[in-house]
C-alpha cells in the first residue's frame, strides 16, 4: 500500500458546479490515471473510498459529480434528473468530457494511460465517452448496460469490459442482449460477467434511505466485481501504449 492524498476539486459541467474527489499515489511521477464514474444517486463515500483504493494500487484517480455535489437519496428525485439525463447522450458527453479535463490536467496523470470506470449512471456516462471517440485505454460499466446511437460504438478503441446482475430488473436480459449485440457488431473487444443472483446496485453497500425496487447488495459479488475492474486496469494501464500497426491499434498490450 502506498499513501495516498486527496482534494475535492470543484469544476463546471451541465450547467452546475460539480465537487469531484481526487485521490493521488505516493510520488511525483506521472502515473496511469482513472475516471470514476457513480451511481445515478451521485458521488457519495462509496466512490470516493474506491478512488482512495485505486490510488493505493498506484493510480491517480478521480470520482467525478453529477449533480453539483448532492446526493439524490429520493428515488423519485434521482429518476426525475437521471432519465433525461440518460436520454440524452451529449449532456452524457459533456459531464464525462468535464471530469476528464480536470483528471487529465492534473500533473500526475500520465495523458496516455487512463481509463475510465463507472457505475450505473456513471457507467452509462464512460460508455458515452468510448462512442465519442475518447482516447481511452479501458472502459468498466456495471449496472450500465446502455446502447448507443447507430455507428457510434465503432469509435470505441479499447476494450470494454461489464459487469450486471442476473436478476437485475433495470439491466434485464433483452438489455444485456441488445448491448452485446452493439459491441460485436461495432468490432470492440467487450466482455460481459453475469453475476449470478445480483440484482441492480449489487455492488454498493447497503444505504439508509429508500432505494428502488430491484436494488440490492451482494458482498460476495461485489468484491469479485471490484476484482475484476481491478484486473482490466492491471491489463490494460500497465504498460506505455506499444507502437502498434492499425490492425491492433487501440488493443491492450500483452501483459504474458
Amino acid at each position: 500500500m502506498t499513501t495516498v492524498a486527496t482534494r475535492t476539486i470543484d469544476y463546471a459541467a451541465d450547467g452546475l458546479t460539480m465537487i469531484g474527489h481526487l485521490a493521488l499515489p505516493a510520488g511525483v511521477d506521472r502515473r496511469p490515471a482513472v475516471l470514476v464514474g457513480p451511481e445515478g444517486v451521485g458521488l457519495s463515500d462509496v466512490e470516493r473510498r474506491r478512488a482512495d483504493a485505486l490510488a493505493e494500487l498506484g493510480y491517480v484517480a478521480l470520482a467525478f459529480d453529477l449533480h453539483g455535489g448532492r446526493y439524490l437519496g429520493d428515488p423519485e428525485e434521482m429518476l426525475a434528473r437521471c432519465l433525461p439525463l440518460l436520454a440524452d447522450p451529449a449532456r452524457m458527453r459533456g459531464i464525462g468530457h468535464a471530469a476528464l479535463d480536470v483528471l487529465r490536467a492534473e500533473p500526475r496523470t500520465d495523458p496516455d494511460r487512463i481509463a475510465a470506470v463507472g457505475y450505473g449512471t456513471g457507467g452509462a456516462i464512460a460508455l458515452e465517452l468510448g462512442r465519442d471517440g475518447v482516447d481511452l485505454r479501458a472502459i468498466a460499466t456495471v449496472n450500465g448496460l446502455t446502447t448507443g446511437r447507430p455507428g457510434e460504438t465503432a469509435r470505441i478503441h479499447c476494450p470494454v469490459w461489464a459487469g450486471v446482475g442476473s436478476e437485475d430488473p433495470i439491466m434485464p436480459p433483452a438489455q444485456r442482449d441488445a448491448f452485446t449485440a452493439e459491441m460485436q457488431a461495432a468490432g470492440v473487444d467487450w466482455r460481459l460477467v453475469v453475476y449470478g443472483g445480483a440484482l441492480h446496485a449489487f455492488h454498493h453497500p447497503p444505504v439508509d434511505h429508500i432505494m428502488l425496487p430491484g436494488v440490492g447488495y451482494h458482498p460476495q459479488h461485489a468484491q469479485r466485481a471490484w476484482r475484476d475492474v481491478v484486473d482490466l486496469l492491471a491489463e490494460c494501464l500497465r504498460h506505455a501504449r506499444p507502437q502498434t500497426p492499425p490492425a491492433t491499434a487501440g488493443r491492450c498490450p500483452q501483459t504474458g
